[in-house]
């Protein structure tokens, strides 16, 4: 049963947590027009903000498991709700996304995401979307960093099935490098939508790499086995089961 004081004190974590974008893509403008790295650093000490506010306001705990990478490497992460996204900008040196092209309009958020190096794509469209992918990741290649791609394309909450998209599988056979899985179970204090934010420990954890060179149906099968076990896991051990 849902707290109305919880409720109520996700309402203020909320309305703070979107206030405090503009000021500090604001505070941090001079150093990102200066500077890619400028706007990475503004990125990252959003989400430090964003975190250390759940945890007071809302009582929402967060942790980062294993090694964030700090080399060029494809990142292929489960998507449960905007904190993953908290977790991995906050967690990694230089991140980028393959991101809905639509984003790139909204406030703030949208001009950083570009300065950063986020890559838009049209998801409605899935092959010019891989085509898009395939050339602007090529020509991306001067802006080393960590591309962090969604595989199943959207969110998708705790105990919900969806497939695996070919994408990541594509960016990963053209870029020749690791792919470092990203599991989490942020979704169940964090949903996909809505206001009400549980108390709890929400953790976004990094997975031993993917060796590059293997052919797409293997690594997408491997891809999937290995985010989905460890997902289902923390989602296990913050007490979740299936139907809950």
């Amino acid at each position: 049963m849902r707290s109305p004081l919880q409720y109520l004190r996700s309402l203020f974590f909320v309305g703070q947590m979107y206030l405090a974008m503009p000021v500090v893509g604001l505070l941090y403008l001079p150093l990102a027009l200066a500077s890619p790295h400028g706007a990475t650093m503004a990125a990252r000490h959003y989400c430090h903000w964003v975190r250390w506010t759940a945890r007071w306001m809302v009582g929402l705990k967060s942790e980062v498991r294993g090694t964030p990478p700090e080399g060029e490497v494809l990142i292929a992460a489960k998507h449960q709700s905007f904190f993953d996204i908290i977790l991995l900008v906050g967690s990694l040196p230089r991140p980028r996304f393959i991101m809905k092209k639509s984003l790139t309009w909204a406030p703030v958020l949208g001009w950083y995401a570009l300065r950063i190096g986020c890559i838009p794509v049209d998801r409605g469209k899935r092959g010019q979307a891989i085509a898009t992918m395939r050339r602007q990741v090529a020509e991306g290649r001067q802006m080393p960093g960590q591309l962090i791609i969604y595989p199943q394309g959207t969110r998708v909450a705790p105990g919900v099935t969806r497939p695996y998209k070919i994408g990541a599988g594509v960016l990963y056979q053209q870029l020749g490098q690791p792919c470092v899985p990203a599991a989490t179970n942020v979704g169940l204090f964090w949903p996909r939508t809505g206001i009400y934010r549980k108390p709890g420990l929400a953790v976004l954890e990094y997975l031993p790499p993917i060796a590059p060179a293997q052919p797409i149906d293997v690594f997408m099968a491997q891809l999937e086995e290995t985010v989905e076990t460890a997902s289902d896991r923390l989602m296990t051990e913050a007490g979740f089961t299936t139907g809950a």
